[in-house]
């Protein structure tokens, strides 16, 4: 062979294509978390994704304002002296609507991360356990929020329209989005925790309406048996088992509303304050929970 023929390895070049560092500003943490809890706040309406994802949450989202819409018509129509339902009622009356929200919102937000394995991608980028468990808690719980207020809001210009009391509707409305907040944060810890477990959204969704349809169900019922039997005294206590008897006490022992209790007997001031412990209470396990759960995924 010729000392002059190219050898196969004489054809390697290196080509400069002018990579260089990068010397811009990190964004860090915060910034990672806030747009985590922005597109799982977007997504909880299926905001960014199909037709497909919208379509449930959106038609939720409309059932929850249409009876209020139409009550606000009744209302203006007869010149009546106060709306059909109070602020801190509505959610009570509307919340088989709520939880099937819950039971299909939890389980997008964290079972498709932990069915396809992606939680450990976002533990690789500067956010911590902590920062993915309150952006996607704070996201589902102010999707909630949206959810629960918006028909509040609806009632509240309805009455204003209506010519009602300007005082009266305004302390009422306000009661009204304590309850709701506090209902939205509540029920979304719940759902979280629950929908963390599996992976599978379709197990997930069956497991948050059990739990709270089931939960909700049996108090009522034993707090009827509870009224036929004359021990009125063990209602109170009995609704500290189920999420929505739980905002039910809360708000009427505090919040001025009336009572959903079989009898409309609610907790006292004494016993209202063990349903706001016991709220408060849930709402710092669940957010514990998911801590601790998350700390193991990570891994």
């Amino acid at each position: 062979m010729a000392l002059d023929q190219p050898v196969a390895g004489d054809q390697t070049r290196i080509h400069d294509i002018g990579y260089r560092n990068y010397d811009g500003p990190r964004l860090g943490r915060a910034y990672a978390t806030r747009s985590l809890y922005s597109q799982s706040l977007r997504g909880a309406y299926g905001l960014g994704r199909s037709v497909k994802s919208k379509v449930l949450p959106m038609l939720l989202f409309v059932v929850m304002c249409v009876p209020a819409a139409i009550m606000v018509a009744v209302a203006v129509a007869t010149k009546a002296n106060d709306l059909p339902v109070d602020y801190t009622r509505y959610a009570i009356v509307m919340q088989a609507v709520i939880s099937l929200y819950v039971a299909s919102q939890a389980p997008q937000s964290v079972s498709r991360d932990l069915r396809f394995k992606t939680v450990p991608l976002y533990f690789s980028r500067p956010i911590e356990t902590a920062d993915y468990v309150r952006a996607k808690y704070a996201a589902l719980a102010s999707a909630m929020f949206v959810l629960t207020a918006a028909p509040l809001l609806v009632l509240y210009v309805g009455a204003l329209l209506a010519k009602l009391d300007f005082t009266d509707q305004t302390k009422g409305f306000a009661q009204g989005l304590v309850s709701v907040a506090l209902l939205s944060l509540l029920f979304a810890g719940l759902g979280l925790v629950i929908a963390s477990v599996t992976p599978r959204r379709g197990f997930g969704i069956a497991a948050v309406i059990a739990v709270l349809t089931i939960s909700y169900g049996a108090v009522s019922t034993l707090q009827a048996i509870a009224e036929e039997q004359n021990s009125s005294g063990s209602i109170a206590w009995i609704g500290l088992f189920s999420p929505t008897t739980l905002i039910d006490g809360v708000q009427s022992a505090f919040l001025g509303a009336a009572s959903a209790f079989p009898g409309g007997v609610g907790p006292t001031n004494g016993e209202g304050v063990v349903y706001v412990l016991v709220t408060l209470g849930l709402i710092a396990a669940c957010y514990g929970l998911l801590l601790r759960r998350y700390r193991k995924v990570g891994l």
